[in-house]
């Protein structure tokens, strides 16, 4: 029961509910999932998360997010009479959300079986794992995991007995790599593998130039819906939003360099800019490099600006970006993160010596101290910022989790012979195709062609627009 102050000679008395659960109930946090035996409701116990009981607030996060994925809920509609992935069994490895739960639904819809771990041991929703574990879905991953708990999640995903993944949906190329090293012979009925980010393909591209690529890969990366969307206009804002949560920092004046001009190196960058931060950037290739410039940017090495700036952010996709020298000649209060989507551009693992203290100020924020008192602060331990600390806008994630969909489909379905041991981009096709099921939610209306200009230009009235090399 709660009193209001009297106001006047009126007193209020207002009475609430007391809730018996809550997504953000820790009661068990201490006890690792591993350790716990759940069920669902129907009494499937083959997962493994944080709490079966969040799974009530785990569906309103989903239906959330249905409502900002159009694509993915018309390729539901269409597949009511078809099931174009009817006997495909998925195993996947990406970030647990919302958004990606959409996905999996839709893949269910679709006809597939699916079995999932996370690939990041921060950005996994509990409350939408659990979710989907009641749902029927077999879900390894809970905010927080260990790097022992990351491999056993895998393992578990990937290892059941009666069961064989013929489809690989893979997000920085761990799941690919754990199933090389424990389990190669899986890849006699494998058919393919979809990958969604840099680390990833640069992965496959060293496999296949080793000639140990097994099985045609997609290469979902670097599709212009996932580069010029994902990339560019997802972390244009999901920067913003994951410094704020973390750090509650002001933008405007503030001094920040920006590790690689790609396309999320440009989003960070057009972010900052527009809160009126001054901005650096760092670049190895000249033609990034001059568009940095053009775009008026300052093109600096990192040595020039490490000790006056006040944010360091890294989006390379590299490793060793920014090592201890670096960090040592770091001003007091720096703030450094990282938004690539592994952990290796930051050396946080030279941080961890006896002469520097770290202190847990809140969620994914820690203070790593110098004995003369200088302090950092390092965000999500050098992972992924956006998914680690905040969230990422849902209708962005819808047009890539459909450009991975079509892939699935693409190389599920494909004629044998079709595709090699190699890795492919998207058919342009199908790139334009995912970017006009998106137009109708801004009521959008394509011009069309007529017959002479099509002729004129040497295309087909309904595409493809772009040729194949057009990124």
């Amino acid at each position: 029961m709660l009193t209001a102050d009297r106001v006047g000679s009126t007193s209020i008395s207002i009475s609430l509910p007391v809730s018996t659960a809550s997504y953000t109930d820790s009661s068990d946090d201490e006890t690792s999932p591993r350790d716990k035996q759940q069920k669902n409701s129907k009494g499937n116990s083959d997962f493994c998360i944080k709490n079966i009981k969040q799974a009530d607030f785990g569906r309103r996060e989903i239906e959330i997010a249905e409502q900002e994925m159009p694509a993915l809920m018309a390729l539901r509609k269409r597949a009511q009479g078809e099931k174009p992935l009817a006997g495909a069994k998925v195993v996947g490895c990406t970030h647990i959300t919302a958004q990606t739960a959409v996905l999996m639904e839709t893949l269910a819809a679709l006809g597939a079986q699916c079995r999932w771990a996370a690939c990041n041991i921060y950005s996994t929703q509990n409350e939408v794992a659990a979710a989907l574990a009641e749902g029927g879905f077999s879900v390894f991953a809970w905010k927080g995991e260990s790097e022992d708990d990351f491999w056993w999640c895998i393992d578990r995903c990937v290892n059941l007995e009666g069961w064989q993944p013929n489809m690989i949906l893979d997000d920085g190329g761990d799941l690919t790599h754990w199933i090389y090293k424990k389990y190669p012979n899986m890849f006699k009925k494998i058919k393919g593998i979809v990958e969604e980010s840099v680390t990833g393909v640069h992965r496959l591209y060293q496999l296949s130039k080793a000639g140990k690529l097994c099985v045609p890969a997609m290469n979902v990366n670097d599709s212009v819906t996932k580069q010029k969307f994902d990339n560019l206009y997802c972390c244009r804002e999901s920067i913003l939003d994951g410094l704020k949560r973390t750090t509650d920092v002001m933008f405007g004046g503030k001094q920040v360099v920006v590790c690689g001009y790609g396309e999320v190196g440009k989003g960070c960058c057009a972010a900052l800019k527009a809160m009126g931060s001054i901005v650096y950037v760092t670049e190895i290739d000249p033609i990034c490099a001059l568009q940095a410039c053009m775009d008026g940017f300052r093109l600096v090495k990192l040595s020039e600006v490490i000790r006056q700036v006040d944010i360091v952010i890294t989006c390379t996709g590299n490793k060793n970006v920014v090592v201890r020298d670096y960090l040592d000649r770091m001003k007091n209060g720096c703030i450094v993160c990282n938004m690539g989507h592994s952990n290796t551009e930051i050396d946080v693992a030279s941080l961890r010596t006896p002469e520097l203290t770290w202190e847990r100020v809140r969620s994914q924020v820690d203070h790593v101290i110098w004995p003369d008192g200088k302090r950092i602060v390092l965000l999500a331990e050098g992972r992924l910022l956006n998914l680690s600390c905040s969230t990422v806008p849902t209708f962005v994630l819808s047009i890539t989790a459909t450009t991975q969909a079509l892939a699935l489909i693409e190389l599920y379905n494909a004629p044998e012979g079709r595709y090699k041991q190699d890795v492919y981009l998207l058919p342009k096709k199908m790139d334009e195709y995912v970017a006009s099921l998106h137009l109708p939610t801004f009521d959008a209306h394509l011009t069309e062609l007529t017959d002479e200009q099509a002729k004129y230009l040497g295309l087909n009235k309904n595409g493809p627009f772009k040729p194949n090399y057009y990124r």
